[in-house]
């Protein structure tokens, strides 16, 4: 009986080391198969890539309009780690050129985060040499694919600028400027607001597709320059033909 006692204690001794190791094996397993399964911010368990053509960027934007509207947003890069990410470069993949409505924020309405989309936003989307510069620097700057003017529902400053264009009455101070900009799509509408406002949304993306950075860059398939919709009511965003 003596001779087995550390015969016992050295087949304990393996018999541990083995299940010790089979633990260890296993969590090292675990812990592999939870890094590739946790899904990135777009769903998929694929390191996430930037949209590199214009229909692929257009795809990104409506896929996350369509969490907006369904109330499953999930927010995708609005962490510390993507801030760090970013700080030195950033390279969006869409410029999205918006009324300053409050209740249309780009980056809510297609559901993104830092560093995805470059963000202009002005009463009724008008545009002027300052707002088509600043329009320019991502294509042109850092070859970002797409570009989307967004009308949207009930613009505010849309429906200030028909009623002054019907009673001939001047807004003050530079709103008066809004509303002459917006004299041709009044015109063409016949006064009614919704229809103006997607009239002026698809002048300004004529507008934008004759400038001379973006057209060859439009040319050659590299850019492209699309009108959109948002609609308050139900938070859905629509291309216009």
């Amino acid at each position: 009986m003596p001779n087995d006692q550390p015969i016992g204690r050295r087949g304990l001794l393996r018999a541990g080391l083995a299940v010790g190791g089979l633990f260890a094996g296993t969590a090292a397993a675990g812990t592999a198969v939870h890094a590739q399964s946790v899904p990135s911010s777009s769903g998929t368990t694929t390191p996430e890539q930037r949209p590199a053509t214009p229909d692929a960027a257009w795809a990104r934007l409506r896929e996350g309009n369509r969490r907006w509207v369904a109330g499953t947003s999930t927010h995708p890069h609005q962490d510390t780690a993507r801030r760090a990410e970013v700080a030195q470069k950033q390279d969006p993949f869409a410029v999205v050129f918006s009324c300053i409505d409050s209740r249309v924020a780009p980056e809510l309405v297609f559901d993104t985060g830092l560093g995805d989309v470059f963000v202009l936003r002005t009463a009724g989307q008008t545009i002027d040499p300052l707002v088509t510069g600043s329009a320019e620097y991502g294509p042109a700057e850092l070859g970002t694919p797409l570009v989307v003017v967004l009308g949207h529902q009930r613009c505010g400053a849309v429906t200030a600028a028909a009623e002054s264009l019907h009673d001939h009455k001047k807004l003050p101070g530079e709103l008066s400027t809004i509303a002459s900009s917006l004299r041709s799509s009044y015109n063409r509408s016949g006064g009614d607001v919704d229809k103006m406002i997607r009239i002026h949304t698809i002048d300004v993306v004529n507008q934008l597709k004759k400038d001379r950075l973006f057209t060859p860059r439009i040319a050659k398939g590299q850019l492209k320059v699309i009108g959109a919709y948002y609609s308050i009511d139900t938070g859905e965003v629509s291309r216009l033909a």
